[in-house]
């Protein structure tokens, strides 16, 4: 297990199980001292849990971002009931960590399993990771993403951004 799955797993027990967030090391790992957007996800006997992240930081470094996200990926995704302690035992983890978005010119720039999209239209942001299972083309991506942010899926005029991200397990 990876040391970005192992901090959000504590975090989600600690959190689970006591209400309080586990106190921060005196010395964050050099791996954890940059700033980037982060993605927990929580998977239940292969099942989306929940999932929950930020596409730009929120927070002073990767560390506390996994914190955060991991805490808001297992009690406040508003598709799933918060985490009960019952579950703790059947969750598995992975975690995302994001590079900048850039924006593309071209839908020839996107690759569904290399590249996450953010789209945005005006106030309304809607984005999807990488490598998602049963996501296999531009247009599904595309789609998917638009509907996530509350965009009409045939609508073209959006912001289309790229990102690539290191995925943990």
């Amino acid at each position: 297990m990876s040391l970005h799955v192992e901090i959000a797993k504590k975090t989600v027990e600690e959190f689970v199980k006591t209400g309080k967030i586990p106190p921060s090391p005196k010395e964050i790992p050099e791996i954890m001292k940059k700033k980037a957007g982060v993605f927990v996800s929580i998977k239940k006997k292969g099942k989306l849990r929940g999932c929950i992240g930020t596409f730009l930081p929120a927070t002073d470094n990767i560390y506390t971002e996994i914190i955060r996200n991991a805490i808001a990926a297992a009690t406040e995704d508003p598709r799933f009931p918060p985490i009960q302690e019952s579950e703790l035992t059947e969750l598995e983890f992975s975690v995302d960590v994001l590079s900048p978005p850039e924006p593309i010119k071209s839908l020839d720039e996107l690759d569904p399993k290399k590249y996450g999209i953010l789209v945005v239209k005006g106030w309304k942001k809607g984005l999807l990771l990488p490598d998602i299972e049963g996501v296999n083309s531009i247009d599904e991506q595309l789609k998917i993403t638009k509907l996530k942010a509350g965009i009409d899926p045939f609508d073209a005029d959006v912001e289309i951004y790229k990102f690539t991200v290191e995925r943990y397990k």
